[in-house]
């Protein structure tokens, strides 16, 4: 999929520490159809490339809504959204892609921590009222995004942990039928407190790396760039990512942890050794494609589709 450029056609303030963008095509052009759950990969004015999950309607075609929060201490994607971006900046972007669909159920169960409530909100805008319930964490009602839009809509519980602590889990899970679909986004601890105690349905999207045993870097192994026509090492403790750009300098990456899912390849021979938290089970077991910022080699060489 190639990247279009879109139009910051408006910045507002969603809350605290969060910064809202709606994009258009520069020509008024219809943009891509999306569904809930998906998300655009944005490439910045400097060249960093980010994941920002759409929160807006999918039914209007008019433009793109993204939140994006504010995190000094991070890589800098969300520091430039909110200093260097405004209105009228144009944003190459790739996508829509879609990672966490919403899948038939009879019953929901929302489960948001912080700017985790932007993939959440259009799922819970396109069910049935009293087919979901939403359980909202952040650190106050300040910081909360889209807390007015939600407090409008029934089944919806705002939990800012300044005044009510900690969003009680335990009371909220307990009482769920076994069936109900739990969707969860946020702080990786919110999502692994989740996964301690459903057993059920569950399906979570991390903006971040899950805490997942990292390779090694032992035994080096040979990776054949087939389109390329280039045969590299991928020496010990170095990533097979780094090794392919010293050929391919501009091959796609982002977070270089195995969650984002930009430097995705096509396997076309040799069997991927899997670390990100991208790939399901039945897609790792394929072998057809592998995460390259964190995926090495099973056996002594691979041929990539670059």
């Amino acid at each position: 999929m190639t990247r279009v450029p879109l139009i910051v056609g408006s910045v507002v303030r969603e809350a605290e520490g969060v910064r809202g963008l709606l994009l258009a095509d520069p020509t008024g052009a219809d943009l891509a159809p999306w569904e809930p759950g998906a998300h655009l990969e944005v490439t910045l004015p400097s060249g960093a490339v980010r994941h920002y999950s759409l929160c807006g309607d999918p039914a209007d075609r008019t433009a793109y809504r993204l939140g994006v929060l504010r995190e000094p201490g991070g890589r800098g994607g969300s520091e430039e959204i909110h200093t260097s971006v405004g209105e009228g900046t144009v944003l190459e972007v790739r996508g829509p892609f879609n990672r966490f669909p919403l899948v038939p159920a009879e019953r929901y169960l929302f489960v948001a921590g912080g700017i985790g409530i932007t993939p959440l909100l259009p799922m819970i805008r396109s069910l049935p009222p009293g087919s979901w319930s939403l359980l909202y964490g952040g650190r106050s009602l300040a910081s909360m995004a889209y807390r007015e839009e939600l407090s409008a809509l029934p089944g919806v519980t705002l939990v800012p942990q300044d005044t009510a602590g900690l969003p009680d889990l335990d009371g909220v899970l307990a009482g769920l039928p076994a069936d109900t679909a739990v969707y969860c986004c946020g702080p990786e601890g919110l999502l692994r407190a989740v996964e301690d105690r459903w057993a059920g349905p569950l399906h979570m999207e991390r903006f971040g790396a899950a805490p997942v045993e990292r390779p090694s870097g032992e035994g080096g192994f040979e990776v054949e760039l087939r389109r390329t026509g280039r045969t590299l090492r991928v020496e010990p403790g170095r990533t097979l990512l780094d090794t392919v750009r010293e050929v391919v300098p501009g091959v796609a990456y982002s977070c270089e942890e195995g969650w984002c899912g930009t430097c995705e390849t096509k396997v076309l021979a040799g069997t991927p050794e899997h670390h990100d938290s991208v790939l399901g089970e039945d897609e790792k077991a394929s072998g057809t494609t592998m995460m390259i910022c964190v995926g090495r080699s099973r056996g002594d060489r691979l041929v990539l589709d670059l």
